[in-house]
């Protein structure tokens, strides 16, 4: 089976994986512990794949096309976190719902994103050049985000202190992937092992989904009416992002396969690198991480729509 292959079917595998660790948890409650203990790791090998596969060196080959880089960045920094505020505002949302819809909606994509502009014929060299700077410009601007969307009592009963774990399982990942880089322009067998690891962000995602399940499945069922009512939200949102994109490519005149790209970069979250922040959350704070599944599983559904629109919507010259 291919990369491309094995992505395709990305949606089939977490609703097995969700599955079996619901089953599991159903039969062997009394490991919930050993998958929770087991989630960091995984967690961590996630996100040193998936940053592998990022030119994290390679920061300002995003500013050569500056009308494709102005777009994305206000795309991604100013009008996606207006529509993702106004929709929690439209839903009334609150708490642990309000603070894990903002926290997968307020930061880009990194990975599928590609896959998915390549599966819609966008541009996949603009979309590999400017993923650094969407992953860097998140890491800045989200605890101001959260500071001025997120509800002043719920962020009053945790500090960033608490979180300090979450984030330092973030930041080792993406200096080890940096080294990584670093060496693979000096040795050949390093680049091989970055190769390896591109086929491992589906199958440790696979797993982490699985992991979540069988762990918090207890949190899943005292979510399931918090999760149910925010799954319109995040269908609202894939459907304000594509009018969000089409709406910024017309203004700075890009063309088709850029307009392409710009919808899929709008519309495709960075839930994995939030998931670790949801998980750190103290006793009470469950939800946020069920959220943020939900969101990533309607988010792949919606990708296979932006696959079929996307085209249609940026005609190429000859297109029928």
């Amino acid at each position: 089976m291919s990369r491309l292959a094995l992505e395709r079917h990305q949606v089939v595998l977490y609703g097995l994986a969700i599955a079996l660790g619901w089953l599991a948890a159903e039969r062997a409650p009394q490991l919930a512990a050993v998958a929770q203990s087991a989630l960091w790791p995984a967690l961590a090998l996630l996100l040193l794949a998936t940053f592998a596969q990022i030119p994290l060196l390679h920061v300002r080959r995003a500013w050569r096309d500056t009308r494709f880089a102005r777009a994305v960045l206000l795309g991604n920094f100013v009008a996606a976190p207006l529509l993702a505020w106004a929709l929690v505002a439209a839903f009334d949302l609150h708490g642990a719902q309000r603070l894990g819809v903002l926290l997968v909606l307020l930061v880009p994509c990194t990975d599928w994103f590609i896959t998915f502009t390549q599966l819609g014929r966008g541009d996949a060299v603009r979309a590999i050049a400017v993923t650094p700077l969407n992953l860097v410009v998140q890491l800045a601007l989200l605890p101001a985000y959260l500071a001025v969307m997120a509800d002043a009592q719920a962020l009053a009963g945790w500090s960033w202190a608490d979180l300090l774990p979450a984030v330092a399982l973030v930041l080792a990942p993406l200096a080890l992937a940096a080294v990584l880089e670093w060496r693979a322009k000096r040795a050949p067998r390093w680049q091989r092992v970055r190769e390896r690891l591109a086929w491992w962000p589906v199958p440790l995602l696979t797993l982490v989904v699985g992991l979540i399940a069988y762990a918090h499945v207890a949190a899943v069922g005292q979510a399931w009416d918090a999760v149910t009512q925010v799954l319109p939200l995040f269908a609202l949102y894939l459907a304000g992002a594509l009018a969000l994109a089409w709406g910024l490519a017309r203004w700075h005149g890009l063309p088709p396969a850029q307009g392409r790209t710009l919808a899929f970069s709008l519309g495709t979250r960075n839930s994995f690198v939030v998931l670790p922040l949801a998980l750190a959350l103290p006793p009470g704070w469950e939800a946020v991480a069920v959220v943020i599944v939900a969101q990533s599983l309607v988010e792949l559904l919606g990708m296979v729509a932006y696959v079929a629109l996307a085209p249609r919507l940026w005609r190429e010259d000859g297109d029928a």
